[in-house]
């Protein structure tokens, strides 16, 4: 594998917001899995667990996620950012409004942006998703491990031409989702993956976010 082949993975892999809904062969999931466990980690401490829902149990899953997010209230394991200012602020909106012009969404527009958000908790019809937690007592350094997996299982995905995006949106709703696994307390939930198949043709799918330039990003010293 080259360079040239990595940067294709990174460039072609997006968040994927519309899916068809076929699944994904089991051991194409397996080989998604073994491939994302090459993260690195903490001493090798790998602290990254998966629930993987499939078939009739995705299913079960939205609408019991959907149903929690209308009566229930957001309860993360993880604090959120308390603001995004500045240049953070700036590229939130940004990704915000190409998604909300991709899909014809005007601003002030309320109800349309809502509808748009609670698609979050349908996976955007993804065929698949998996639950990341890691172990509480490794704080901050598990979550950041477990961070480097979530890409490694984008990049494989990728590579198998497996749409994902990765969803801070359903680890809102930790308390319920340690309720419906039944993951123990003592671990903490970080994020999801919906996974499946691009609808390529949806208009969800047909923006793409920039990235800062180097001189942004990098301070060379020496």
């Amino acid at each position: 594998m080259t360079l040239s082949d990595l940067d294709r993975l990174l460039a072609e892999r997006h968040s994927c917001r519309a899916f068809r809904p076929e699944p994904v062969p089991k051991d194409q999931i397996e080989q998604i899995l073994t491939s994302a466990s090459r993260a690195p980690s903490w001493c090798n401490a790998q602290p990254w667990n998966i629930v993987i829902t499939s078939g009739a149990e995705t299913d079960a899953f939205r609408k019991a996620l959907q149903n929690e997010v209308t009566t229930g209230a957001p309860e993360p394991d993880l604090p959120f950012p308390t603001a995004y200012t500045g240049i953070y602020q700036e590229r939130r909106r940004e990704c915000g409004w190409a998604l909300y012009e991709a899909v014809g969404v005007q601003r002030g527009d309320r109800a349309g942006s809502a509808k748009q958000m609670m698609e979050n908790f349908a996976l955007f019809g993804a065929p698949h998703c998996a639950i990341i937690s890691s172990p509480k007592e490794l704080g901050a350094y598990g979550a950041m491990d477990s961070g480097g997996f979530v890409m490694a299982f984008t990049l494989a995905a990728q590579a198998l031409g497996v749409a994902t995006i990765p969803q801070a949106a359903v680890a809102s709703y930790g308390k319920f989702l340690h309720r419906y696994f039944d993951i123990p307390d003592d671990r903490l939930i970080l994020c999801a993956i919906s996974f499946g198949y691009s609808d390529a043709d949806h208009p969800a799918n047909g923006f793409r976010t920039d990235r800062a330039d180097l001189d942004e990003i990098a301070r060379w010293v020496g």
